[in-house]
């Protein structure tokens, strides 16, 4: 609540500063006054007389200049389309003066599109970050949005200049506008207070009964829940059907009811604790079994559950039913989805559960994630390029392999490595690393996307391809 109030007077901020802009151009013919906080020049894309192109913008277009956009002033503001070019791209920019390292910076743009087809691909606000007049990062950072507003679309953002910067060049960009048009009314770039940090402290816990019971089974690990209590942890992920793993049963045999007993039994640890909780239990629904994952808020209440989709042989010749949703739930920190087991060898998932916001994805699961072996790419590769593929942290409990914690880089920033008990970092979800050529991966990744060409993904296998 603390960041979302801080953003909103962050924007307000910059917003009334636009206004004071409109109404001291409209007195003053046009010509923007420096002001120590609005960093841009002509924010409003103004014109006198017979201008092609607002005062302090440039245009800029592709190598290949058949494929560039039309760029023109209006009254309305700055048209850019290209109504016989489907894929043309073409934009403006400007440089920002007086940037100082360090110093976090609110952006906003507003502008109208007409018959685009996709906003969110189509039109992009990107800052690159110069020092002496040389990019820090070629791709620079892409600015939040745009977020459908009425008839308007909205970017807002705060970024926070790197150490060292001392400029930053401003570009607006339209890319494939497929016959539509947009139209820029207004961007604003204005120095502000940093947002504040959003820390989680996440756990994993590795835990593998040995002739056991799933009453004993509930027991022990309801004590690494209040071990991730002593922790002070906010969320902490236990592994895939626990009250089977070690004892004689079956996954059938443990199946109940959720909510039910197990779930209000691992809830009432949780409240107790004052934590987030995922953990893997067998459903019975009626004349159906899952393989679900339940998510228990910090009062223990069922937030929310996830059935698993992908279905080995050992569960699908078992009578176990397949899910079919992808959720994400909301947290007090952050957005957050659920995957279990052998979903992890299927990469469409996370790119549902990415495009879906998820922030973080806990992965309770009985096996595995052993590091390589003669050269093949083993369980513990394949969660960390799971995470990198689509920016979010990947958190796996395991009984086979090692727990971990995966950063969206496909770092793994703590694992258990052959201990027992529960592992935890601290992790920063304000956080925008950037891959080292491309960018910030979760901001970019989804724009770059080409669905109507995925038409096979969509369909059953035609024939045997082995």
């Amino acid at each position: 609540m603390t960041t979302f109030l801080h953003d909103r007077l962050t924007l307000l901020r910059c917003e009334l500063l636009l206004s004071a802009v409109v109404v001291w151009m409209a007195a003053t013919g046009g010509q923007a006054a420096a002001d120590d906080d609005q960093l841009v020049r002509n924010p409003n894309f103004t014109v006198t007389h017979d201008e092609q192109l607002p005062a302090g913008w440039a245009v800029w277009t592709p190598a290949f200049q058949d494929a560039a956009c039309v760029v023109r002033a209006t009254d309305q503001g700055l048209r850019i389309d290209a109504p016989q070019k489907p894929y043309a791209v073409g934009g403006v920019w400007q440089e920002l003066r007086e940037i100082t390292g360090e110093q976090a910076y609110a952006i906003q743009a507003i502008c109208k599109a007409e018959r685009l087809p996709c906003p969110y691909r189509s039109l992009t606000i990107r800052l690159l970050w110069t020092h002496e007049g040389k990019n820090v990062h070629p791709a620079g950072m892409l600015v939040r949005g745009p977020a459908v507003d009425g008839d308007l679309l909205r970017f807002r953002d705060v970024l926070v200049a790197p150490k060292g910067a001392d400029g930053a060049r401003l570009s607006l960009e339209v890319k494939w506008p497929q016959g539509g048009s947009v139209c820029f009314r207004q961007v604003s770039v204005c120095r502000t207070d940093p947002p504040p940090p959003r820390k989680v402290k996440v756990g994993t816990v590795y835990l593998r009964p040995q002739k056991s019971t799933p009453e004993k089974n509930l027991e022990l690990f309801c004590q690494q829940i209040d071990e991730a209590g002593r922790l002070g942890l906010d969320i902490v992920c236990l592994p895939e059907a626990i009250l089977a793993v070690g004892t004689p049963h079956s996954t059938v045999d443990v199946a109940e009811p959720i909510p039910g007993p197990a779930s209000e039994r691992l809830g009432r640890a949780a409240k107790r604790n004052h934590l987030w909780v995922v953990a893997g239990l067998m459903e019975r629904d009626g004349d159906r079994v899952y393989n679900t994952a339940v998510l228990l808020d910090r009062e223990g209440k069922l937030a929310g559950k996830y059935r698993k989709v992908h279905l080995p042989r050992e569960e699908w010749q078992k009578g176990i039913t397949p899910g079919d949703e992808y959720p994400v739930f909301q947290t007090d920190f952050g957005t957050v989805a659920i995957q279990v087991c052998y979903d992890w060898f299927f990469p469409e998932i996370g790119t549902i559960w990415g495009l879906q916001g998820a922030e973080i994805v806990f992965a309770p699961t009985w096996g595995t994630t052993f590091a390589d072996k003669d050269g093949r790419a083993e369980g513990e590769t394949v969660f960390r390029v799971r995470a990198r593929d689509n920016g979010f942290y990947l958190v796996p409990s395991v009984y086979d392999g090692s727990s971990m914690i995966i950063d969206p880089l496909g770092k793994i920033l703590v694992s258990n490595q052959g201990r027992t008990g529960v592992f935890w970092h601290e992790i920063e979800l304000s956080q925008r690393e950037s891959l080292q050529w491309v960018g910030n991966w979760r901001s970019i990744g989804p724009r770059d996307r080409m669905p109507a060409s995925y038409g096979p993904l969509l369909s059953d296998p035609p024939r045997p391809n082995y």
